[in-house]
């Protein structure tokens, strides 16, 4: 009873302490905000403003410092991503070790980088890189002594970039008269080799509204015949630009409005006709590389969408081409066949990740008649295991490197007969070449490192290869 009493006390005592509470803190709110100080968060105001978050004045180009002048006695060049012939393999007489020996190479030279994973293109003995300096907040061109790491120049523009699991990402595309580099937020720089004056510049964004991927630009540019070639996604697929000049040679039209990837256009020449594959955000296709009707597109299949596609397409003189991508995308195997000069292309296998050869970041390489590459961490009992495919059927898996061998994302190479894979920490696998079954010879922890993703450079026996935060430089010639 006492209880009840209690209850009904408290029921109608209740509503007035409340409405009393209520406009006790209104009126504190009046008259004490505590967001009275407040300032409002407008992008840019931090110093690192996101791509088209907020105005700025971006000049390509603008800066330039020279250090020296060299001359080298070097002749090889890997001039651009995945060397000369865009696969991926250093053909050269220069035997290369085996073994490490029982020791770690000499670092012969190692130079701090901003936050990334651009890796370096070689041009007979002078190494690029596009890093993104943290401090100056710049896009920068940088060119290095190979054998020494003596930097001899280098030209930026002020760009705000925020860290995103890195910056820079591209390896320059370079001739003999050309430096072409793409930077994180599309802007496109071209460079006289020889003396790194600036010849002209674009931004994607600006010019053909352009959506940068998630991560930043991942596509590495690519010069055929003094033509820059850039998938800018947005108002055309693909552009052609004279280097000379800058003037936009040729468009390729894009009604799906298909989007820019982080893979980069690959050179493929089949059934007659030169031409750039490229594998977009919202499908693939084959572009024509010269001829009356360069530009136009060959084929396409939009049966191949994934918002996320990293590797690059690896084209096969047979007419296959091996497309894959991370998360979860998996992979698809596609046939060209040429009529009367036209192209068909037909779909032969999709698969998930774990049923085949798949990729998160890195492209297989294509050698012997087979494809040799790294599982995505996706891949189930095969994650991250480095494997050996039949390029007709990339779900029969010749042989794999076994669950005490995993590689995570890092980059590989083929050089003298030896797959050189460097591992998440920079530690630097030899892998014997061969396709019955998996034979590794030597490794070594280079250096204490950390995200070792960008692709890797060889020229004249040296390697240039980095991890997050730095590039280094060893020799594997062979004594």
């Amino acid at each position: 009873m006492k209880t009840t009493n209690f209850l009904q006390n408290l029921y109608k005592i209740l509503p007035p302490i409340v409405l009393i509470l209520g406009v006790m803190v209104l009126v504190w709110w009046v008259f004490f905000n505590p967001t009275r100080s407040f300032v409002v968060s407008e992008p840019g105001r931090d110093g690192f403003a996101e791509a088209g978050a907020v105005e700025e004045d971006i000049l390509i180009g603008e800066h330039f410092e020279r250090f020296s002048t060299t001359q080298t006695s070097f002749t090889e060049s890997w001039p651009r991503f995945r060397g000369e012939k865009s696969d991926n393999i250093y053909s050269s007489n220069i035997p290369l070790i085996n073994s490490f020996g029982g020791q770690t190479p000499e670092i012969l030279w190692s130079v701090e980088m901003g936050e990334g994973h651009a890796g370096a293109a070689i041009f007979e003995g002078l190494v690029y890189v596009l890093d993104y300096d943290e401090d100056l907040r710049a896009d920068m061109l940088r060119c290095f002594v190979l054998d020494t790491g003596k930097e001899l120049w280098r030209r930026w523009y002020d760009v705000q970039i925020r860290r995103n699991h890195g910056m820079s990402r591209t390896v320059p595309a370079v001739t003999e008269d050309f430096i072409l580099t793409l930077g994180p937020r599309g802007h496109v720089m071209c460079l006289d080799r020889e003396t790194g004056d600036f010849l002209w510049g674009m931004d994607l964004v600006e010019e053909y509204n352009t959506e940068i991927p998630l991560w930043y630009t991942g596509q590495c540019p690519l010069i055929v015949d003094g033509v820059a070639i850039i998938a800018t996604g947005g108002d055309a697929l693909m552009i052609g630009i004279d280097c000379t000049t800058g003037d936009v040679l040729w468009e390729t039209p894009n009604p799906g409005g298909w989007e820019m990837s982080h893979s980069s256009i690959m050179p493929f020449e089949f059934g007659g006709r030169n031409m750039f594959v490229y594998s977009a955000s919202g499908g693939v296709a084959g572009i024509a590389a010269d001829g009356p009707d360069v530009g136009t597109i060959l084929w396409e299949t939009s049966m191949w969408n994934h918002p996320v596609v990293a590797a690059s397409p690896v084209c096969m003189p047979d007419g296959k081409i091996f497309l894959t991508a991370g998360y979860g995308a998996g992979s698809m195997l596609l046939q060209l066949s040429e009529n009367a000069g036209t192209f068909d292309v037909e779909i032969l296998k999709t698969f998930r990740p774990g049923e085949g050869m798949s990729s998160e970041q890195q492209t297989a390489i294509l050698a012997d008649g087979y494809l040799f590459g790294v599982l995505p961490k996706d891949a189930r009992t095969l994650r991250n295991q480095f494997v050996c495919v039949r390029p007709e059927d990339p779900t029969d898996i010749v042989w794999s490197s076994g669950p005490t061998a995993r590689f995570g994302l890092g980059p590989f190479i083929l050089a003298d007969g030896k797959f050189y894979l460097l591992d998440d920490d920079a530690t630097l696998v030899i892998i014997q070449k061969s396709t019955s079954g998996y034979v590794e010879l030597d490794r070594v922890k280079l250096f204490d490192g950390h995200d070792a993703w960008g692709p890797l450079a060889i020229a004249d026996g040296y390697m240039v290869l980095r991890d997050a935060d730095r590039m280094v430089c060893i020799d594997l010639r062979r004594n």
